[in-house]
């Protein structure tokens, strides 16, 4: 980069528009951002050069040349004012998180931002550079040192009252509880948020997350009805801002509606207008495979579906910690249903049944024993299951209990009236 510099003139970015090759442009921006005027019109011109060079950075993945550009600009941060530096400073970060493969870089990018806001007391973009470091280091399962920083930060932000960005963490910090199976503080920081957002007016993409993160945590909990429908609140709010996270909302409706024994009405809710063509792909398709197995009782279709659609299925830990619950139920009912006829039989007959390996079979067999699903032992030198009779308790015992107790509480009575009339 030459130490000359262009004027800070319209005429300057149109020349950079016009360039035929984005490393042009991108050189051309370099030369009038290095203009060593101060007026407002110049001040402008270099604000819109900055947002057009930081497409352009990021539309060519130099991810470095941003992070630098962050740095050169420190000196121009000072000539305007505050609000401004937080938003460009915002809208770098986010040009650099649009390219893959970043995210260790992001974590530098953004610890490096926080020395600077402190050094020269910008409380207000520091909050937020911190808010972004903590979902990233959470996004990279550095949960200990997400956690420290929420912690400091809340107290911070609840002194000040910044009750938009109180929302932020608080449901951050829910998130992070729940990818630590802290279930009851995941709850608690959703009521904080859910609280603070009722005393403003919260942006529906914000309102959406809101939802989408009460519907996981009362799926957790196995309330699927109320789930499904904050679901559908947070697909409603995704869906009309035409957020990517709509079809996650969809996917986890459909996942309720499974795992509450209504398979039948996966097909009706896709083949609503307000779906319909819109979301079809490899998530829809994975819980249509997964609705089909369930509503057949089929062992087999259900793992086919887990095979075909593993990215979609086992890759995302929600549907995954449901869906395994869910393959266990339906294990167990179809192995009480093939062994219910039989008092002994071979477990290699089972598996031929069941169509699943042997050793599979005989480890979930010597499970539902201990747990007591059925009466039986296994004959492992036999290759067999017993099956024993269940054996119906007799009334008459029960009632035997009962009455030798009365009869003990009448010798009792009898004893303290005697000992009454002796005294």
């Amino acid at each position: 980069m030459s130490s000359s510099y262009l004027p800070a003139t319209t005429e300057s970015l149109d020349q950079a528009q016009e360039a035929k090759r984005p490393s042009e442009a991108i050189s051309i921006l370099y030369h009038i951002l290095e203009n060593p005027s101060s007026s407002s019109e110049a001040l402008r011109i270099k604000e819109k050069a900055i947002s057009n060079l930081s497409d352009l950075l990021r539309e060519e993945n130099r991810a470095e040349e941003l992070r630098s550009l962050l740095t050169q600009l420190r000196p121009f941060f000072s000539l305007i004012p505050k609000a401004k530096t937080a938003k460009i400073v915002r809208c770098i970060i986010d040009a650099v998180a649009k390219i893959p493969g970043t995210s260790g870089l992001q974590i530098s990018l953004c610890k490096e931002m926080v020395q600077w806001t402190r050094a020269e007391k910008r409380t207000f973009l520091r909050q937020r550079v911190e808010a972004r470091l903590a979902a990233l280091l959470m996004e990279s399962k550095e949960y200990s040192e997400a956690l420290a920083l929420l912690s400091s930060l809340i107290k911070e932000v609840r002194r000040l009252d910044d009750k938009l960005l109180l929302v932020d963490i608080e449901l951050l910090e829910s998130k992070l509880h729940f990818s630590l199976r802290n279930l009851p503080k995941a709850k608690a920081a959703l009521t904080a948020a859910r609280t603070a957002a009722n005393a403003i007016y919260v942006p529906p993409d914000q309102q959406g997350t809101i939802d989408l993160q009460s519907g996981i945590l009362h799926a957790e909990e196995k309330d699927y009805k109320t789930a499904y429908s904050y679901f559908y609140e947070a697909f409603e709010a995704f869906n009309t801002l035409e957020d990517p996270r709509a079809i996650y909302s969809l996917k986890y409706m459909l996942l309720c509606k499974i795992m509450v024994n209504q398979a039948d009405d996966v097909t009706g809710i896709l083949s609503s207008a307000k779906v319909g063509l819109q979301y079809q792909g490899p998530e829809v398709d994975a819980m249509k495979a997964v609705a089909h197995a369930h509503a057949q009782r089929s062992l087999k279709l259900f793992e086919t579906a887990l095979r075909d659609f593993r990215a979609q299925l086992e890759e995302d830990p929600i549907v995954h910690r449901h869906l395994s619950s869910l393959y266990d139920t339906l294990l167990e009912q179809n192995l009480c249903r093939l062994i219910e006829p039989f008092s002994r039989v071979e477990i290699a007959h089972i598996a031929e049944l069941i169509e699943l390996p042997v050793d599979h079979v005989e480890k979930k067999l010597s499970q539902m024993i201990l747990d007591k699903k059925f009466a039986g032992t296994l004959d492992q030198g036999a290759g067999c299951l017993i099956i024993f009779n269940d054996s119906k308790p007799d009334a008459i015992y029960a009632a035997t209990l009962e009455t030798i107790s009365n009869i003990g509480k009448v010798v009792d009575s009898l004893y303290v009236r005697s000992a009454k009339i002796m005294a």
